[in-house]
């Protein structure tokens, strides 16, 4: 009898096509309710998910034939690693197909920050021209410091090879990349050096609000601020304060630590944040809604990766 697959996000369509034609019974858990697809998990082998709910222990603890997970992105903070480990359960995710999105969206938002391309646009639409308020500043000279050097932070610095700069790179669990103007870099030396640092780290007990007061408080000059990671990376209140005092620059932030797990309902519910409110009104801050890696091609390649790596490791039967 062929292995059932839960969808419990919608994906491309390619995903299930592919899994389909292999062998294995593709179950469509999208439409659902939250309850219903609890109890379908129950029966399934596999388990494709964007970010519907935690794929917690108590959760998981009930699917005793699950054999894999996977995760329609890169991040794996709502699934419990632990738990996965110890059941073997498989975890499959797909960095490699948004990796150039993420890091095109980076260098769009950088350098629409650069030379005030939102805010001249807005003030034009208002009847507006004031080009000595919207005079830009360059990146050739610049140097850009990466903090994690996996799919993402790679492909940002590929981006970057086009442009007169200085790439520094911090990454603590790899060593020995340097090529080119690619350069490996403690922190000390990005406090000290960089103009702009970029997050591509995960999410997890380590790097939860890593960029807070007293990180901010180590660079010896302004620097800008870009975060495509996770939103609690950064804490927004001390970013705002290090704005206020100068320390930031300013900062593109594709993700805000005031998401919900969804990442589609921050708007609905509770009272925004009071930070929240202030980080729209700051001119210094451009802002996207958790889309650096959402492109129409990237939406075909997280689930042509994961057929790849599904396929070569699960038997359908």
């Amino acid at each position: 009898m062929s292995k059932k697959v839960v969808f419990l996000d919608v994906v491309h369509e390619v995903l299930e096509q592919r899994l389909a034609k292999a062998g294995f019974q593709c179950i469509d858990a999208t439409q659902i309710s939250d309850k219903e697809a609890k109890i379908l998990v129950q029966q399934a082998e596999g388990i494709v998910v964007r970010s519907r709910f935690p794929l917690d222990s108590e959760l998981l603890s009930s699917a005793e034939k699950l054999e894999f997970i996977a995760r329609s992105g890169a991040g794996m903070e709502n699934i419990d690693l632990t738990f996965c480990e110890k059941k073997n359960i498989k975890l499959f995710n797909a960095p490699e197909g948004n990796r150039n999105a993420v890091a095109e969206h980076a260098l769009g938002m950088l350098l629409a920050l650069f030379n005030n391309l939102l805010k001249g646009d807005r003030e034009i639409r208002s009847g507006v021209w004031d080009r000595e308020g919207n005079r830009g500043i360059e990146l050739d000279g610049k140097t850009i410091g990466i903090i994690g050097f996996g799919n993402n932070g790679q492909a940002f610095a590929r981006k970057l090879s086009g442009f007169d700069v200085n790439v520094l790179v911090y990454d603590k669990y790899k060593t020995g990349f340097s090529l080119g103007q690619v350069e490996e870099s403690s922190m000390e030396r990005i406090f000290e050096e960089a103009d702009v640092v970029s997050f591509h780290i995960p999410q997890n007990e380590e790097t939860m609000y890593w960029a807070d007061a007293s990180f901010f408080n180590r660079f010896t000059k302004p620097f800008f601020l870009i975060n495509l990671s996770r939103g609690k990376i950064v804490r927004i209140a001390d970013l705002l304060e290090a704005i206020d005092s100068g320390k930031v620059a300013g900062a593109c932030l594709d993700v805000l630590e005031f998401e919900k797990s969804s990442f589609e309902n921050m708007f609905e519910g509770d009272q925004l944040p009071e930070s929240f409110r202030r980080l729209m009104d700051s001119e210094k801050v451009i802002l996207s809604p958790h889309v650096g890696g959402w492109t129409k091609e990237s939406y075909f390649l997280l689930s042509d990766v994961l057929a790849d790596k599904i396929l070569h490791e699960i038997s359908p039967l």
